[in-house]
């Protein structure tokens, strides 16, 4: 069994009947879905709830027969579950290249308990060591948003498809990868500047929201728990 669907395993030991949850997106949390879904068919889950985080993620829990609702219906979700692509020593993330970054945090921020599964290849020492940072930006007069996002110390581009067209969200925005090369050494300063600046819609940096880490390595399962 690959690392992935081990921790995809993993973190199903968090679902109970009757939860609302936040689904991420990914190819681990792809994983979860189908175990999510095929828990729900043997009916060892029941009652259970999920607001997807991309159109994607919607169309493969209808697939696997999981009701899905929305956070006008559910404000407060039990659960969310999510794939991360870097994870640092004190649970921040680095998220996005699912090409789902907004919907992720939007759902994300609205559950009481947010689970990342990750293989061990994700832990970093520094944010950005490994990972692009993936941000979201507006399309109007999107070089020279671009072109302000390469003087924060990094190489931004736009990202494409393999055709040479524009990566699209289903937001409607375009996505621009950010590598820092030598990480990046203050992530709450950044998302600040990020934050603050008009034509960036959302950042993948995911500061202080992660409740637990499933981290699947060849040595087996462990957790990481966000302190109190």
């Amino acid at each position: 069994m690959n690392l992935k669907k081990q921790a995809a395993l993993h973190a199903l030991n968090y679902v109970q009947s009757g939860m609302t949850m936040g689904l991420g997106t990914g190819s681990t949390t792809t994983l979860f879905i189908e175990i999510l879904g095929e828990s729900l068919q043997r009916g060892t889950l029941k009652d259970i709830q999920a607001v997807p985080t991309s159109e994607k993620t919607a169309d493969l829990a209808r697939t696997f027969n999981i009701p899905l609702t929305t956070l006008e219906k559910e404000p407060q979700l039990d659960l969310a579950v999510d794939g991360a692509d870097d994870v640092d020593p004190h649970l921040n993330l680095i998220k996005g290249l699912g090409r789902a970054l907004l919907r992720e945090k939007i759902v994300e921020i609205h559950a009481q308990r947010f689970i990342v599964i990750v293989d061990e290849s994700k832990l970093v020492a520094r944010l950005g060591d490994r990972s692009p940072l993936p941000i979201e930006i507006i399309p109007f007069q999107s070089p020279a948003t671009i072109r302000w996002l390469n003087t924060l110390g990094c190489r931004a581009e736009q990202w494409y498809e393999d055709d040479g067209t524009p990566i699209i969200t289903d937001n409607g925005f375009f996505l621009v990868r950010c590598w820092f090369a030598e990480g990046i050494p203050d992530p709450y300063y950044l998302a600040r500047a990020l934050a603050d600046r008009p034509g960036v819609v959302e950042h993948g940096l995911f500061l202080d929201m992660a409740s637990l880490v499933v981290v699947a390595g060849s040595d087996g399962i462990h957790t990481l728990e966000r302190e109190a």
